[in-house]
């Protein structure tokens, strides 16, 4: 076998780094195409991301990508390299995957089973030599899992056997790495973490990253590139910044209760409310009343006719201006229910806390 570069200890490697395009691709089971027309780019140094609905196939996409299952039209391509056409052993180097499927480590730590990553270097044999020595500890340093590389993989948390897997890929030194929902099972805190990871491998190792993730609102924070899968099967691509102010991710995800607001790039339950507030708050506050108001009918403006004002005092104080005369609200609790059945103007209301 072709020996592929042995650069895993810094990064630099051999072989395609001209990304990953797909054309005029097809996938699906049996003939019958689950995405189809699909035309697109992911590009080394850039993080990403493929984000549609449950059950529009981006898992299918996925593993056609990685070469688990054959497309039913079209092409995919690593730099100028036909990837499917690729012996196995050399799309095994070029190439690594993180699957949604769980794996049983049995007694394998965590450095143990990152050194399964430089299996397509090693030859039949398996030994590892400097170089793919030099390549673990890297994959290990650049997740930051030096400190559960001695410990059972069985023994980790989500988020660590999480890690330690995203390293396995790495000490493969692939040109393109593949991860299927590797958030699903982890925190907020660890999914962020994640994300912001990857982001960085793929900078700091000029490889393509491709991962899939329900996670919306933090791959607008983190992605520089968008795969958005339609319902109706297809794709569109680009900066996230771009779907989103040309409509395309509201045109996803927008349902009849909750719409998608590209100025905070969050979703809100959707109300047709003609109520209105002008909301007088530095952030995070006016963020955090416009929800309060939010969940009662009311709509949060900073200007503009309103029904209602209201005007944060500072700590959980507020004054409530409403038909013509004002309210003190003491409490994030009264200020709810003020939102939910407006009181008698002039009652002091107790103190609460946010809800």
């Amino acid at each position: 076998m072709t020996d592929h570069g042995r650069g895993g200890a810094t990064g630099k490697r051999n072989g395609p780094r001209g990304g990953l395009s797909v054309e005029d691709l097809a996938v699906g089971y049996r003939g019958t195409a689950v995405l189809h027309g699909l035309t697109a780019r992911a590009e080394p140094g850039e993080l990403t991301v493929l984000l549609g609905p449950n059950g529009a196939g981006k898992s299918t996409l996925l593993r056609t990508l990685a070469g688990l299952q054959r497309p039913l039209t079209g092409t995919i391509r690593l730099g100028d390299a036909d990837l499917l056409a690729m012996p196995a052993a050399d799309r095994a180097v070029q190439l690594a995957v993180v699957l949604t499927d769980r794996v049983d480590p049995g007694l394998l730590t965590g450095r143990e089973l990152v050194a399964l990553g430089r299996h397509p270097h090693t030859g039949a044999r398996g030994r590892l030599r400097p170089a793919d020595e030099a390549a673990i500890e890297a994959a290990v340093r650049a997740v930051g899992a030096g400190h559960l590389a001695a410990r059972r993989v069985a023994e980790l948390s989500d988020g660590e056997r999480q890690r330690i897997l995203t390293a396995r890929a790495l000490a493969q030194d692939p040109a393109l790495l593949l991860l299927d929902e590797p958030s699903a099972f982890l925190d907020v805190s660890s999914r962020v973490a994640l994300l912001g990871l990857l982001r960085t491998l793929a900078r700091d190792r000029g490889i393509a990253v491709v991962v899939s993730t329900h996670d919306l609102e933090l791959v607008l924070r983190l992605a520089d590139h968008v795969w958005l899968v339609d319902p109706a099967g297809g794709l569109c691509s680009g900066p996230p910044e771009e779907l989103v102010a040309d409509g395309a991710v509201a045109a996803v995800f927008d349902t009849a209760g909750l719409a998608f607001d590209p100025v905070t790039g969050t979703f809100a339950v959707a109300d047709d409310t003609d109520r209105r507030a002008v909301v007088v708050a530095g952030q995070p506050h006016r963020a955090l009343i416009g929800r309060v108001l939010a969940r009662h009918g009311w709509s949060a403006t900073v200007d503009g006719p309103a029904e209602a004002e209201i005007e944060h005092l500072g700590g959980s104080r507020f004054t409530v201006r409403h038909r013509g005369r004002s309210a003190f609200v003491d409490g994030w609790s009264a200020l709810r229910s003020w939102a939910a059945q407006p009181p008698t103007p002039a009652t002091r209301l107790s103190a609460g806390t946010p809800t």
